[in-house]
């Protein structure tokens, strides 16, 4: 049994503006599954697929009061590329924020609703993720990250050490998931969490057993009596186990 790494689940006060926004950001087609649910997904995708995490973003009247622990880091592939994307994206809404980066290659922007993202410097690395390099969550130890997601998943752990982890899908396809460590302590519900699936033919419930052994705690946000399963990772960090597909 296995799950991977399907979407990105993000709160809004307005998820269809924050939807369009990031729709033109991406470049990526824009529907609804109904009422306070948007979804973004590659033009012709055909979901769920490696090549890409898809977005979900939910109508959620709570206010963002903290620095996400979830962000996304965009690709690019010249500084040419880089300086255009930011004006194109400053353009559209986003504004600079100064979350303590200093002196740093890349670019930090917030969304209308404040959620901070990086613009990345070009990096070879990156060259084939598309449009999105990487997932990116803090955390306080990314080897234990490393230890529970490289099982949790059946991504590839390709770098672990004190200061990160890093893992892609094992077909080397699609953005990366990167783990870093901050000394900032967890002390809200993410905005931004990751929602797995595991595969057709799998059963979910077994599938929410393993992850528990291997760490993962229930956790009640409020869901009420939905098909999937809100986890917790061994830092606290929300996610779903989605049915299989």
């Amino acid at each position: 049994m296995a799950t991977r790494l399907v979407q990105i689940h993000m709160k809004a006060h307005d998820d269809s503006a924050l939807g369009r926004f990031w729709a033109q950001a991406l470049g990526w087609s824009l529907s609804s599954e109904g009422p306070g649910v948007t979804s973004l997904e590659p033009e012709g995708f055909a979901y769920p697929d490696p090549t890409a995490v898809c977005i979900d973003i939910v109508a959620d009247p709570s206010p963002k009061t903290v620095k996400n622990r979830v962000h996304l880091d965009l690709a690019t592939t010249s500084a040419a590329h880089q300086a255009d994307l930011v004006a194109r994206l400053e353009n559209l809404g986003a504004t600079p924020v100064d979350i303590g980066q200093g002196d740093v290659p890349w670019t930090v922007l917030a969304d209308p609703e404040g959620n901070e993202f990086c613009v990345l410097e070009p990096r070879p690395v990156y060259r084939d993720t598309g449009p999105v390099a990487a997932v990116v969550v803090d955390c306080t130890d990314p080897r234990a990250m490393a230890r529970f997601w490289g099982e949790a998943m059946d991504w590839t752990v390709h770098v672990v050490t004190d200061e990160c982890a890093v893992l892609r899908s094992a077909k080397g396809v699609g953005p990366y998931l990167e783990f870093l460590r901050t000394p900032d302590a967890k002390t809200a519900r993410n905005r931004i969490h990751l929602d797995l699936r595991p595969y057709p033919g799998d059963d979910q419930a077994a599938e929410v057993d393993r992850l528990r052994a291997l760490g993962a705690v229930d956790i009640d946000i409020g869901q009420g009596d939905v098909p999937w399963t809100v986890l917790a990772d061994p830092e606290g960090n929300e996610f779903c186990v989605l049915t299989p597909m």
